[in-house]
């Protein structure tokens, strides 16, 4: 299987607001470092996996709306717990969205599976990943 992965990262804040989370139920700020794979069996016709300055742009617009933003003050995270798996999930989303709606060009369409990681610190990350239909 061909990957290629691109990079960003967003600054956030958010609260926990359950017993489980800690001290993190209060309100904090999170950092996170994005990568995002994307997996293909066979390179196109152009040998790549996925146009990577296209996968750069959308990223980057799927997080502008995130960044320094207080997650519990946004609509579309109502009632949730916007936890780092919650987070990645979202972004692999908007990411798979992109590949079906050309956003990716292309290349885009045939993709096998992406994989969102979200690192918060150098020692803990969390991903969410799932083939395309």
């Amino acid at each position: 299987m061909y990957c290629v992965e691109v990079r960003d990262r967003i600054m956030i804040a958010h609260s926990l607001p359950d017993p489980f989370f800690g001290p993190a139920q209060g309100l904090h700020g999170a950092t996170f470092v994005v990568d995002v794979a994307f997996l293909r069996e066979r390179l196109t016709t152009k040998n790549v996996v996925v146009d990577i300055g296209a996968a750069l742009d959308v990223l980057k617009t799927t997080l502008k709306p995130l960044a320094y933003q207080n997650l519990d003050t946004l609509p579309a995270f109502a009632g949730q717990l916007t936890t780092t798996e919650f987070l990645a999930k979202y972004i692999f989303d908007a990411m798979a969205a992109a590949a079906r709606d050309g956003a990716l060009g292309e290349d885009g369409h045939g993709l096998s599976a992406i994989r969102v990681t979200l690192h918060e610190t150098d020692l803990a990350s969390a991903s969410f990943e799932a083939g395309l239909d």
